[in-house]
């Protein structure tokens, strides 16, 4: 499971790096996905609180 939220947040981190170039950053996939990071980032610090991952 951690290994695929880190494979999803580093793929999203990449598409909203590509919509940004594309100056995207007001499309609902955009928002999505800062929406998503914010719960990935919420749920690593979890593990890490937890001591699941370094």
């Amino acid at each position: 499971m951690l290994n695929d939220l880190k494979a999803q947040a580093a793929y999203e981190a990449e598409e909203m790096e590509r919509l940004k170039a594309e100056g995207r950053e007001k499309s609902a996939t955009y928002r999505q996905f800062f929406g998503n990071r914010l719960f990935y980032k919420q749920l690593l610090n979890t593990y890490k609180k937890y001591g699941l991952m370094d």
